[in-house]
């Protein structure tokens, strides 16, 4: 196959339902693609299946020229068969989306076009979710808002696996554990403009959904996780130096209130947990300051090890006119 411009992306698990019908739907789609000039390729990533989703792709790839299979040794969760999807991609444009037939492949010449008015991500927004309200619906608008709120990048729909990115904005992009609904945060880090677009979506009809209430509270640390490391991950420091300080600050109002209830208020030291809590927040800003400390040799010895750069060019202009960073270099 020649160089595609475009890669979608599909995570699989447990989909012989789906892939019937998923295929033809490619079909559609790689060939409507191509009409507009933009050769496209699929790969796709089954994460462990243990039904008949293996045997199925790989008789797929017979007649599709357009179509990769990567199969996991084992389950490795949807983050991880993103990111193979996503290393082994070769198009200046990549689309994950699921394999469940709820995101539609007819959606993805209008994330191109938007795409094409000067953003470097177009994230898919389930406005008529054909989901279960409480279950699923309520709990992803609580997850959206909370995500938004915290990290500054507001989207409606972070669950919409629909998404447009520009390759130059995930080059550098590792992702773990369940990241994979962050990476419009990370991004938008790499100084990625974003915007949104409605998109289609299908009630599920065949297999089983993945997802459940289980999963909020990691969608609430996970957050966390990726605003501490986006706000401190070169400045450890920071936080770890501050909460510190503050608590040796309160270590010392407590030894101040002990030496005034020891000569004023008549009770020994004996009498009251002041002379512990002195002791207890005093070891604990110190041991947070040395941790301090310790984060930041690993944080330099981990950017000076890979020469890897804290910053990101979008361009450089010379002479008048605007250069690719790795032009300019």
């Amino acid at each position: 196959m020649s160089q595609p411009a475009i890669s979608i992306v599909i995570p699989c698990m447990n989909e012989e339902e789906s892939l019937p019908e998923l295929l033809p739907r490619l079909d559609a789609a790689v060939a409507d693609l191509a009409q507009r000039g933009r050769p496209a390729e699929v790969i796709i990533v089954d994460d462990g299946s243990k039904d008949r989703s293996p045997a199925l792709l790989r008789e797929a790839t017979r007649e599709r020229p357009y179509l990769r299979v990567l199969r996991f040794a084992r389950n490795f969760g949807q983050t991880a068969a993103m990111a193979a999807g996503f290393d082994a991609a070769r198009g200046d444009v990549i689309i994950p989306m699921d394999a469940d037939l709820q995101n539609d492949p007819a959606d993805i010449p209008l994330l191109l076009a938007k795409l094409d008015e000067g953003y470097d991500l177009v994230s898919g927004w389930r406005r008529d979710r054909k989901d279960t309200f409480v279950t699923r619906k309520i709990p992803s608008w609580v997850a959206n808002a909370m995500i938004s709120k915290i990290s500054g990048v507001h989207l409606h729909d972070y669950g919409c696996t629909l998404k447009a990115y520009r390759r130059h904005v995930l080059e550098g992009v590792h992702l773990y554990g369940e990241m994979h609904r962050f990476i419009p945060i990370y991004a938008v880090q790499q100084g990625a403009r974003y915007s949104e677009l409605v998109v289609r979506h299908h009630a599920r009809t065949r297999g089983k959904t993945k997802y459940g209430l289980g999963r909020v509270p990691n969608v609430l640390l996970d957050v966390l996780l990726v605003q501490f490391l986006w706000k401190y991950g070169t400045k450890p420091m920071h936080v770890f130096g501050k909460f510190g300080l503050l608590s040796i600050a309160a270590s010392v109002l407590f030894f101040v209130a002990m030496l005034y209830y020891k000569f004023f208020g008549g009770k020994t030291f004996v009498e009251t947990p002041l002379p512990l809590l002195c002791i207890m927040f005093f070891l604990i800003g110190c041991l947070s300051v040395l941790m301090g400390l310790l984060a930041e040799m690993t944080m330099r010895t981990y950017y000076e090890s890979r020469h890897a750069s804290t910053y990101r060019l979008r361009e450089v202009y010379e002479n008048g006119d605007a250069l690719a960073p790795r032009t300019a270099a």
